[in-house]
């Protein structure tokens, strides 16, 4: 059944602003567990979400961080529009969706953009090619209105997918993917979407905002040139990023409770609606394994939950606390941490990666015009 999404124009104060709702999906995860082959997967390819943020001469963009993924918007392509399920993702910077050229298998039971009916479609020579760990994804690079809730951003490049890694990718459940980070990182010189934005003079603000539900009854969003003032009533604490690649800031350590477990001379994070879990080093695993008495897979018992303290973030001089309920993850009856390792080495020490259950916590703004990160405890 073809996934609709409704997209909107939504009056905040004075002006208008373009909201995309995000509907939760089952992830990746979830799918190749119910078709036998996530053992196998994962037997293959031996998840390493570090991989994501090693930058070499080729672009690298492993599928595994998105097996947890449950969070997707929709968007159009063309004139008149084909509409397309994205993974908005902070962690890359590159739009790119299966085409009509694609003959992977991966690609049959996805949207594909068939340029032949769009008017406004601009073809090049130019070759993409990303490298997901399972396989590549190897295409063109092509120009066209893309729409993002009522925007139009004209003579935007993007990606048309002619192969796409293994059977695999068949399972995913969205089509492709809209980075949202900076420039700097993107695959053969593209702009990026939201950079466009800006310079068509297309957003209020040169900023985005994202708000993940932990429920269904309230809907997740992203929304473009604004920030929601209903869901920033506990004031917003303003951090600067450390570069301006992903979006990267710097924590000041990392404690259970009072207890501080990690990061103690200072470390990196990037907040990113890419990744599902919080991912850290694998020292900072085992110590907090050891401490919640979790096994080493990050099993707990679920009685126990109610006792365990907050994983706390000190970022900026400010705490920011992730609550037991929000670091457990229950499923079937079980109980496991939402945490996972993983060794990143940077020039300016370890890296952490705050993904979708921190963000689920805070409201995030991504201000590109001071180049910060705004979070509002909700």
């Amino acid at each position: 059944m073809k996934l609709l999404l409704l997209l909107g124009l939504v009056a905040l104060g004075h002006c208008f602003v373009s909201r995309v709702p995000l509907r939760r999906a089952k992830s990746l995860r979830q799918r190749l567990r119910e078709h036998g082959l996530l053992e196998s997967y994962l037997k293959q390819h031996p998840y390493n979400p570090a991989a994501k943020y090693f930058r070499t001469s080729l672009s690298f963009e492993p599928l595994e961080n998105y097996l947890d993924d449950e969070y997707f918007g929709t968007i159009s392509i063309g004139t008149p529009g084909q509409e397309f399920t994205v993974v908005f993702d902070t962690g890359s910077s590159n739009l790119w969706v299966p085409s009509v050229y694609c003959t992977s298998p991966a690609c049959s039971n996805h949207n594909r953009f068939n340029p032949a009916e769009s008017s406004t479609f601009i073809g090049t020579n130019d070759s993409l090619f990303i490298n997901y760990g399972t396989g590549s994804m190897t295409g063109v690079l092509g120009h066209d209105t893309v729409t993002v809730a009522g925007i139009q951003v004209i003579d935007q490049v993007f990606g048309l997918a002619e192969t796409e890694p293994g059977d695999f990718f068949y399972y995913t459940p969205f089509d492709g993917i809209l980075g949202l980070a900076f420039p700097s990182i993107a695959s053969s010189g593209a702009t990026p979407v939201f950079d466009n934005m800006m310079k068509q003079g297309l957003v209020d603000k040169d900023l985005f905002s994202v708000y993940l539900s932990k429920d269904e009854k309230r809907s997740s969003f992203v929304l473009f040139g604004a920030i929601d003032p209903f869901y920033t009533t506990n004031g917003i604490s303003w951090i600067p990023l450390s570069a301006e690649t992903y979006w990267q800031i710097a924590m000041d350590r990392v404690s259970l409770g009072r207890k501080p477990v990690a990061c103690s001379f200072g470390c990196q994070a990037i907040v990113d609606t890419g990744t599902s879990l919080l991912a850290m080093p694998n020292r900072a695993v085992s110590t907090i394994l050891s401490i919640l008495g979790a096994s080493s897979s990050g099993e707990i018992n679920c009685s126990a939950v109610s006792r365990l303290p907050n994983i706390i973030f000190h970022i900026n001089g400010k705490a920011f606390p992730v609550p037991p309920k929000a670091y457990v993850i229950e499923s079937d009856g079980y109980c496991s941490l939402g945490i996972e390792g993983m060794d990143v080495p940077t020039e300016s020490g370890e890296l952490w990666i705050l993904g979708d259950v921190f963000i689920r916590e805070y409201y995030v703004i991504f201000n590109r015009a001071n180049n910060m990160v705004g979070l509002s405890r909700l």
